[in-house]
This record gives C-alpha cells, sequence and structure tokens, in this order.
C-alpha cells in the first residue's frame, strides 16, 4: 500500500501540466514538501498550485531544484538538455515518472478502471467516472480532459476504484514504455487500435506490441472489454489471460449493441439488453458509452442507474464543445486532430445540424498529423464540410525531411471536389476570409489539439462586429 512520505519533498519538472499539477497538489494534500517549474507558468494551474501553497519557478535552471528535494518527478515533455534533468543526473538525485508515482502512491492495492484506443478515451473515461460518482461510489479519476459533471481531470479519494484515461505515448525520456503499463489495471477497455503518435511508434505493429504488454499484466479475475468491430483490437487482445468481452455490433460480440436510433442531440441504443439514451451525436459516441457502462456493470452498479447516469452526462470539454454564437453563425471546438476522429466529429456535426453549411478549420499540430503519412485520409476526412481552411504545419522545421504534410496539396485536392478550400497563413488571415464568406445557419468547427492563436474568440468578434455595422 501508499508509503507515508509525510515531509517527503518532491520536485515537479513541467509541473503546469494538467495531471502533474493534480498529483503535485494531491502529494502536498498528503502531507508532502512540493515545488516545481515550467517552461510556462500559466492560469489556471499556477492559480491552482499556488492556492495549495505550492512554489513554481517560471524557466527551468539547475538552481530550481531545492537541495533538500528528495524525489524529482521528471514530465513526459522533458528531455535530456534540460538543465533540470541534467542537474537531477549530475548530482545523483532519486528521480521518477509521474506515471510511476501513480502507481507507487495511489494506485496500489485499488480496481484499476483503464480506458485505452487511439480515439475516444476522454470521453469514454469521462462517462465511467460520471457513472460511478452519481451512483455513490466517490472514484479517484486521471482523465486528459475536463468532464463538465467532473468539473475537472482529476480527483484522488479513498474509492478502491481508480478511473485512469491509459495512454499508448511513452513515459519519459528514460522509460520509453507506454505509459498504460504503469496503471495496474483490474479493467481494461479497448476503444479501437490505428496508427498515431508517428514520432514514436515506427508502425501500427509497434503500437500494439505496446497494448499487448498492458494487457499482459491484466490479473485472470479482471476484464478487458474490446471493440468488437475492429480488427486491430480483436488482434491484441488474442491470448489474453485476462477474461474477454467483445462490445460492438458485430453478432459474435458479447455485448451487441443494437436497435440505434438517432435524432439531433440525442442518441439511442440498446447494449447487453439494457436501453440507453445520451445527449452525444454519432455511433463513436455510442460505442463510448456502451463500454462506459459495461465497465460499470463490471462494478457492480444497478441497470437504472446506469441509464438514469448516462442520460444525464452532460460532455466533455473541446469535443464538439458549442463556444459561441455570433450573426447566425454557430462556432464549435473539437480536440479532432487524426483523420478518424475529424471523420466521426464532422459526421456527428452533420447529424446534429443537417441544414446546415459546415466550416472545417484545421490546424495541424499533432506529431502525427504534420506527417504526410495520413495526407489521403485527410482530404477525405475534411471533406466531411462544406468549406475548408487549413492553416501551415505547426514547427513544420521539427518534421523529418521528406515527410512533412503538403497543405497546399491537401486544399487543392478537396478544392478538386467541388468544396471550397483555402489555406491561410494563420488564424487571423483565417478569420478575415471566413467572415466575408459565412452566413447565418452556418457552423463553424474548429478542429486542433491546441490552442489555434485564439481563433475561437477571434471568429466570435469579429462575426460580432459585423453585424454590429
Amino acid at each position: 500500500m501508499v508509503v507515508d512520505k509525510d515531509g517527503h519533498h518532491f520536485h515537479f519538472v513541467g509541473i503546469c501540466g494538467t495531471a502533474m499539477g493534480a498529483v503535485a497538489a494531491a502529494m502536498k494534500d498528503r502531507g508532502c514538501v512540493v515545488s516545481g517549474s515550467d517552461e510556462h507558468v500559466y492560469e489556471p494551474m499556477s492559480t491552482f498550485l499556488e492556492e495549495k501553497g505550492i512554489t513554481i519557478k517560471e524557466g527551468y535552471a539547475a538552481e530550481n531544484i531545492p537541495l533538500q528535494a528528495d524525489t524529482v518527478v521528471i514530465g513526459n515533455a522533458m528531455s535530456r538538455g534540460n538543465p533540470e534533468v541534467e542537474a537531477v543526473l549530475e548530482r545523483r538525485l532519486p528521480y521518477t515518472s509521474l506515471p510511476q508515482l501513480l502507481k507507487d502512491e495511489f494506485l496500489l492495492g485499488r480496481r484499476n478502471m483503464v480506458v485505452t484506443g487511439t480515439h475516444g478515451k476522454t470521453t469514454t473515461a469521462s462517462m465511467l467516472a460520471h457513472l460511478l460518482q452519481s451512483c455513490g461510489l466517490d472514484p479517484g479519476y486521471m482523465i486528459g480532459g475536463i468532464a463538465r459533471d467532473l468539473g475537472q481531470g482529476c480527483r484522488f479519494s479513498d474509492s478502491e476504484f481508480f478511473v485512469l484515461e491509459g495512454d499508448e505515448y511513452d513515459t519519459a525520456f528514460f522509460d520509453k514504455r507506454s505509459k498504460f503499463v504503469h496503471y495496474l489495471p483490474e479493467v481494461v477497455i479497448i476503444n479501437n487500435i490505428e496508427f498515431d503518435h508517428a514520432d514514436i511508434f515506427e508502425d501500427i505493429n509497434a503500437i500494439k506490441k505496446s497494448f499487448r504488454n498492458m494487457l499482459n499484466i491484466v490479473p485472470r479475475n479482471g476484464v478487458v472489454f474490446v471493440n468488437g468491430d475492429d480488427a486491430d483490437a480483436l488482434d491484441v487482445v488474442a491470448g489474453c489471460h485476462a477474461q474477454v468481452l467483445r462490445v460492438g455490433f458485430d453478432d459474435q460480440c458479447e455485448r451487441r449493441i443494437t436497435d440505434l436510433e438517432y435524432s439531433p442531440g440525442c442518441s439511442r441504443f440498446t447494449v447487453a439488453g439494457i436501453r440507453c439514451e445520451i445527449t452525444m451525436d454519432g455511433e463513436f459516441n455510442v460505442r463510448n458509452a456502451a463500454m462506459a457502462l459495461c465497465a460499470a456493470c463490471f462494478a457492480g452498479i444497478e441497470e437504472e442507474q446506469i441509464t438514469g447516469s448516462l442520460a444525464e452526462f452532460s460532455g466533455v470539454a473541446r469535443r464538439q464543445e458549442l463556444r459561441g454564437e455570433e450573426g447566425g453563425v454557430k462556432v464549435i471546438d473539437d480536440f479532432g486532430h487524426h483523420p478518424t476522429a475529424i471523420r466521426a466529429t464532422l459526421g456527428a456535426i452533420r447529424q446534429r445540424h443537417p441544414e446546415s453549411r459546415i466550416w472545417a478549420l484545421f490546424e495541424p499540430r499533432s506529431n502525427t498529423s504534420r506527417r504526410n503519412l495520413m495526407q489521403d485520409d485527410l482530404v477525405d476526412s475534411l471533406s466531411g464540410a462544406d468549406g475548408i481552411f487549413v492553416c501551415p504545419v505547426i514547427d513544420g522545421g521539427k518534421v523529418p525531411e521528406g515527410q512533412l504534410l503538403d497543405v497546399e496539396a491537401v486544399v487543392r485536392s478537396i478544392g478538386q471536389s467541388g468544396r471550397m478550400a483555402f489555406t491561410e497563413p494563420g488564424a487571423d488571415a483565417i478569420v478575415e476570409r471566413l467572415q466575408l464568406l459565412a452566413e447565418p445557419g452556418d457552423v463553424v468547427v474548429v478542429l486542433s489539439n491546441g490552442g489555434f492563436d485564439g481563433i475561437h474568440a477571434k471568429l466570435l468578434g469579429a462575426l460580432r462586429q459585423g453585424e454590429d455595422q
């Protein structure tokens, strides 16, 4: 179980990350001394940590690490050459990663429910945590987004249940295993498996190997819920020592999804004989909900509690989130950056707004979307909109030679299908052109896993100004 570390001094390198900050605060609440540093000290995390009495240094420097530090927690974004990383190694200080710290201090002895897959992790984990919480099980959770019903992405409690978003990305510069191998799973959800994270995985087989490593530590009295319609996901569960239950539309699924009905803003379905309703659009959200339901059933929650709680789930920030409406034009924010996620998001928006003209604004920022290996898929997925804007690749100079996404070619290919397609140098130029083209009734979907230079507020402001003139 958890070792008593009252007075133990932890220093977090990269403390303003959502997960890092939450764990740092939890360690402070347990009586530890906590300090940290980050390249950009920003709100709301900086204010949250200051309110906890945690000292933060802006920028990285060897002298930031207190002489009395007992353990240094090194964030995933840190690499050799970082002044604090070099100081840790030169001073022979004890160091660890965030996933390892989670395992050692919070996950041992608990019933950990780990949600994995290329897509849908945040939504499914949020749904599951919401179900457990609304039914009185008081779970802890660590999720890479903020569910509106939960109000925060991380929470630590005394409950035996802990819900984690299980990322396949590597753990730290000194531990290249996927983060989820540290999470001691009793329950694993595998939503889907596709090629992603092109900066660390050579191909999909490397990703599947990582999933197999994680599944190899699920106990025999645990369970794996796998997408029964995804061939790669089914491949990785072959030979798993734990019970495997397929969830999906295929006749062979032990937890089959049937009787699917859509209406704008609502999806209804039946899984494992339980009739459900969610206030979310798209088949992918039905799958997410079905997975969360199955895991909640395994935790012992009654059917009536599950269906009532699912119907009340309000969604997750940056997942089809309405940011505002001006001049009759809705602006929606979405985290989608992989072609599959973009296709699903635009399909769901089309389902909710069947009569509207849809604009997609895409920022190639992730390590996969910046590369040309999925260029044709990106063209196909963005073509789900009526009008498309693509900005230049973010940090294109960091992409290996010959692998850079050809934005001009993407726009040209989309335009050949008869759709309006443009590339502009940045958010300001996109807003300048789009405010002249957008009409009342249109829906604008911003697709980015970053901030896109505040394009949401800029566009709403420009539309408001145009309406006032």
